[in-house]
């Protein structure tokens, strides 16, 4: 293993920049990892690295993944994209040094590939961690929080409410990718502890946030979902975004677009013209962005908690860097895991949330 190493995959891209940004600022120089050596060039003097800053140019997957297993850096932090078919063969070339893995994964395909890989990162030493961003921590950090020092919860439910700024460019294949197969995957939902298929858009919440603002939360798969029954046990989870429109039209399409997404010629048009669209820079369209979650026990005690945090975005690179030098600090536990069950809720505070609980 190349003794300190942090490798940022995918540097030049919105997030990968960001987490670069934030570990050079706690002291450590990262290696910037990319397909294009200009664009890395720079990324590394925008972030005011010394020109000879060691570089690794790999164009996808593959070709990172061989060079991880050829130079074993400490850590590995994948903002590539497309995680449910990037994160095998990455966390695996991981494994092969004994490197640690991370990515921002929310996607409940790429956890199951993930997590499947516990066993081997155990024998390993090393620690691989799906979900660390806003779109699993958010949540999951309430939810260990309110869990800490009591039995086992009946129920679980996690609402989640991002608010980020967009960024000048176009959509992209890879998050085209992740939002396609997440509409055909369908809903989803844990019962009696059983990950169970239920109507895409069934599920819809109103909350009133703690900053006043009235929003709506609609059901869908999600890795938040899965983080959710894992850290509390609960065998009744469910998961709902407030970035799907509650619309009861809305909600009625939602099941015939899951199933027409299913059909492979659709899924391909589709990511193909979705990743083609281009986006305007826009401010965050609140303040604040919020996670929520409802714990509730068999002895009918209810606990509810918030996380505020500001730009989303802001929030998931803040803690990709804050899991990566926990990481290297040897903080980790082997295996594979989501972030507060790797880490502890504390992650969240450490990357700017703010966790308030209360009683129901």
């Amino acid at each position: 293993m190349t003794q300190g190493e942090m490798w940022i995959l995918g540097a030049t891209g919105r997030v990968g920049r960001a987490v670069a940004a934030q570990i050079v600022a706690a002291g450590t120089i990262p290696v910037l990892v990319g397909r294009d050596v200009g664009r890395l060039r720079e990324v590394a003097a925008g972030l005011g690295l010394d020109a000879d800053s060691k570089t690794v140019v790999a164009a996808g997957a593959d070709a990172m993944a061989a060079e991880i297993t050829r130079q074993r850096p400490a850590v590995v932090v994948n903002t590539i994209g497309d995680y449910a078919e990037t994160v095998v063969p990455l966390a695996r070339a991981c494994l092969s040094g004994g490197s640690h893995y991370l990515d921002q994964a929310n996607d409940p395909t790429a956890f199951h590939r993930l997590l499947a890989l516990h066993d081997e990162a155990a024998a390993a030493s090393s620690t691989l961690v799906t979900g660390a961003g806003f779109g699993v921590l958010g949540t999951e950090a309430i939810v260990a929080h309110l869990c800490q020092n009591r039995p086992v919860p009946s129920r679980v439910r996690v609402d989640a409410f991002a608010s980020v700024a967009v960024e000048a460019g176009v959509l992209g294949t890879a998050l085209a990718t992740s939002i396609v197969d997440g509409f055909a995957m369908g809903g989803r939902r844990y019962e009696g502890g059983q990950l169970l298929k239920t109507r895409l858009g069934g599920e819809v919440h109103h909350l009133t946030l703690p900053d006043g603002e009235r929003m709506s939360a609609v059901g869908v798969p999600s890795g938040e979902l899965i983080a959710a029954q894992r850290v509390s046990g609960a065998p009744s989870v469910s998961a709902t975004s407030g970035l799907i429109p509650a619309s009861r039209a809305v909600r009625a399409a939602l099941p015939l677009l899951s199933a027409l997404l299913r059909i492979r010629a659709v899924r391909t048009f589709a990511i193909g013209r979705m990743a083609g669209i281009k986006t305007k820079a826009a401010p965050r369209p609140r303040p604040h962005t919020w996670g929520h979650a409802v714990v509730t026990w068999p002895d009918g005690t209810v606990r509810e908690g918030w996380l505020r945090t500001g730009d989303a975005m802001d929030f998931t690179s803040a803690v990709a860097a804050q899991t990566a030098l926990h990481l290297a600090a040897g903080k980790g536990r082997p295996g594979a895991h989501t972030p507060a069950a790797a880490l502890g809720p504390d992650l969240a505070t450490a990357a700017g949330g703010h966790i308030v609980d209360e009683v129901a």
